[in-house]
Order: structure tokens, then C-alpha cells, then sequence
């Protein structure tokens, strides 16, 4: 296959160096969602955190007070410093993990695709952030350390791992069906028939997925909607910076080779 085609240098590299610039811009954007998150998510977080604490010391007032005594002296297992350091480290390693995965995919990607290099970085990581992110959300969003059955966890890590599914099978259709339809005169086409099968395959999987509410009517619903507009905002940046920061690289990797090109 040509390195370089009439669009300009398509994506360059070994397997071993896409990985090592994937690490990088995945680390770069684990870091900044991290702070996102400190800054817009862990106030909601401490406010929902409060509701929780304040309902169950309505709960003890109607217990016996020897068994309240017993429940209020147990400590969390990791204090909220602890938390926010950790909160860090967590997004940091996630960021890694997701860039190596997203290196390897393009790896794989960029053998059907004729786009530059750093298109095709920001193509993938807005592609990844629909499908893993933008899908599930729409169906199953994030709720605060406050609302939610404990006993029900497992069942919502399974729907959101089947929304995941959903969403990486909706957007490898609509890839296909864009290829599909590539040689269509009509802007209309092209662009509307990917998009149309992308959203019938979403439609059709949140109407056979369950339906999960366990916010009490209690709880107040414009702390719920920033919390999940901050957890929007979070997983957005994590994308949006590795999808930049990837690019980028890309485009610094190749300027050696278009130098040559313009020397020869």
C-alpha cells in the first residue's frame, strides 16, 4: 500500500511506534479528563455524597440506638483525599489503556482508508466517543454515588457493557454503508444513509434493552442533570484530547518525510 496518496501522507509508522504515540496521547488526555473531572464532576460528587449521609442519619433516628452507634463508627475504606489523588491515577491509567487500544485500532483501520493521517485520528477517536460513549450515555446515564441499588450493579454493568456493543456494531454499520454509497453523486446520500443506519441501529437496541430508573423522586434534579453533564464533559475531553494529541503526533511524525519528498 502507498504511504501517501493525492489527500497527503496517510497514517505512518510501525505497529511499535502507533503504540508508543497512542500511550502518549492517551496518558496526555487521561491527565486532563482527570482534571475536568476534578473540577466540574467531584463538587457534585461531595453534594450527592452529603444527601446520602443526611438521609441515613434520618434512617438511624428511627433504628435502636445501639445499632446506630454500631453503623455510624465504620469509617470508608478510602477517605475522599484519598479518592481525588486516586482519581487522577485512575484516568491516567484508563488514558493509557484507551490509547493503546485506539493505536491498535487505527493500525488495523488505517488498511481501508485513504485519509491522512491525522483525519483519520480525529475520525477514529470521534467514532470511539459515539459508540463507547455518546450511545451508552443516551440510554443508561451516569448517576451520582447516591442514587442506584446496590444490588442491582451487576445487571447495570451488563446493559452498559450491551450498550457499548450497541454502539460499536451501530457505528461499523454505518461505516460500511458510507463505503457503500461513496460513489453516490448525492452529498444527501452519502451523508444520509450511514446516518440513517446508524440511528436504526440504535433505535432498534435501546427498544430491546431494558429501561433502568432508580432516581427517587427525592433527589434533586438539577444536581442530577451537572452531575451528568460533568460526566459528559470528562469522558468528551478524555476523547477529544486523545484524538488532537494523536493527530498531532501524527502530523509531527511525517514532517521528516514530506521534507525528503520536497528535497528529492
Amino acid at each position: 500500500m502507498p504511504l501517501t496518496d493525492t489527500h497527503g501522507p496517510t497514517l505512518q509508522g510501525t505497529f511499535v511506534q502507533l503504540l508508543v504515540r497512542g500511550l502518549l496521547a492517551g496518558l496526555l488526555a487521561g491527565l486532563l479528563a482527570g482534571a475536568v473531572a476534578y473540577v466540574v464532576g467531584e463538587p457534585h460528587i461531595d453534594s450527592a455524597i452529603a444527601i446520602e449521609e443526611a438521609a441515613g442519619a434520618d434512617d438511624h433516628h428511627t433504628d435502636s440506638a445501639p445499632a446506630a452507634h454500631s453503623h455510624g463508627d465504620e469509617d470508608p475504606l478510602v477517605s475522599r483525599d484519598g479518592q481525588r489523588v486516586g482519581l487522577f491515577l485512575a484516568t491516567g491509567l484508563a488514558g493509557l489503556a484507551l490509547g493503546a487500544i485506539f493505536a491498535s485500532a487505527l493500525h488495523y483501520g488505517r488498511r481501508f482508508s485513504s485519509l491522512p493521517g491525522s483525519v483519520l485520528a480525529l475520525v477514529g477517536a470521534g467514532a470511539g466517543w459515539v459508540a463507547i460513549e455518546a450511545v451508552p450515555f443516551f440510554k443508561y446515564p451516569a448517576n451520582p454515588p447516591a442514587v442506584g441499588d446496590p444490588e442491582t450493579i451487576t445487571q447495570r454493568t451488563w446493559l452498559w457493557l450491551a450498550t457499548v456493543i450497541l454502539g460499536l456494531l451501530a457505528v461499523a454499520i454505518g461505516i460500511y454503508i458510507a463505503k457503500a454509497v461513496a460513489s453516490q453523486h448525492s452529498v444527501a446520500i452519502r451523508v444520509g444513509a450511514p446516518l440513517l443506519a446508524f440511528l436504526v441501529v440504535v433505535g432498534i437496541g435501546y427498544a430491546l434493552l431494558p429501561g433502568v430508573n432508580e432516581v427517587g423522586s427525592d433527589f434533586p434534579a438539577t444536581l442530577l442533570w451537572e452531575f451528568r453533564l460533568s460526566s459528559l464533559a470528562t469522558q468528551a475531553t478524555l476523547w477529544l484530547t486523545l484524538g488532537l494529541a494523536f493527530a498531532f503526533l501524527t502530523d509531527r511524525a511525517v514532517r521528516p518525510i514530506r521534507r525528503e519528498a520536497v528535497t528529492a
